[in-house]
């Protein structure tokens, strides 16, 4: 990564800790792509960022990830800017709630919400971008799980039956942090490491506040764990691992189970168009 400039897309930053780890990774001097579904808010993290840090290597895009046509966009306009990057951090997503929001959701594909935003969202986008990560290597998928992890049923992945929103969150965490391990074992870690975090449980950010009410921790923890996954040079060859903040952590044991993995893999390809 010292070899070339840095060029890091941070989902998700806006708010909490996708905005602060941006603002760190600025400090840092580099070139910082960010990622929002509000234009006024992603407008107004630039220009608190670039305040704060001195740093105008500053971009923005727009695009929700309820829609994979928006994460295509997404790729396709980032791509077209930068002939590589060096890190991805995926950490926008869905809490238990959304604003108002409690009940049951899908998008325009009849796909559950929080599945598709949380898991396929960066699933896709991940492989769309994968030809920029390799010319940036050695680069670095960072996807944010959590603790909070519930197995996946196959037969009701949509949660059409028995639907609550803490267990469409704890899926669909799950999911990803499943697509990491199984990503890992695709890509040459000396191009592209993968890996996955919990950033730390009921932290000050939005997400806690409108799903779990008064938190129980400072972002600042969140920001150190992506910070450590994106950066820290004793990383550069470790791939396929599962942190909780920046310690190893123990993921849920379907995360372990291959044909588990294989089989969200199939569905996910599916579901994203990438079969």
């Amino acid at each position: 990564m010292d070899r070339i400039e840095p060029i890091i897309l941070v989902t998700g930053a806006t708010d909490g800790i996708g905005k602060g780890t941006a603002r760190a990774l600025a400090k840092q001097g580099a070139r910082v792509l960010l990622h929002g579904r509000n234009p006024d808010k992603l407008d107004a993290a630039r220009a608190e960022i670039a305040a704060a840090t001195g740093n105008d290597r500053l971009e923005t895009y727009v695009a929700d990830f309820a829609e994979n046509d928006e994460v295509r966009r997404l790729a396709g306009q980032v791509g077209t800017a930068h002939e590589y990057l060096t890190v991805l951090i995926n950490n926008a997503g869905l809490g238990t709630v959304d604003g108002d929001q409690a009940d049951r959701a899908v998008n325009s594909a009849n796909v559950e919400l929080r599945f598709q935003v949380n898991h396929l969202a960066p699933f896709l986008l991940n492989h769309l971008l994968l030809p920029q990560l390799k010319r940036g290597a050695p680069a670095r998928i960072v996807n944010v799980s959590s603790a909070a992890q519930r197995p996946i049923d196959f037969d009701n992945v949509m949660l059409e039956r028995d639907y609550s929103g803490y267990r469409a969150y704890a899926q669909s965490k799950l999911a990803i942090l499943m697509a990491t391990l199984e990503m890992a074992e695709k890509v040459n870690p000396e191009e592209v490491t993968v890996n996955a975090l919990h950033p730390g449980s009921l932290l000050d950010t939005k997400m806690v506040r409108e799903g779990f009410g008064a938190p129980q921790g400072p972002v600042e923890e969140g920001i150190e764990a992506e910070l450590f996954l994106a950066t820290a040079p004793e990383l550069q060859a470790v791939t396929g691992r599962y942190f909780d903040q920046t310690r190893p952590g123990r993921a849920h044991p379907q995360a372990e189970d291959p044909e588990a993995r294989r089989q969200l893999w199939d569905l996910s390809l599916q579901l994203t168009g990438l079969a």
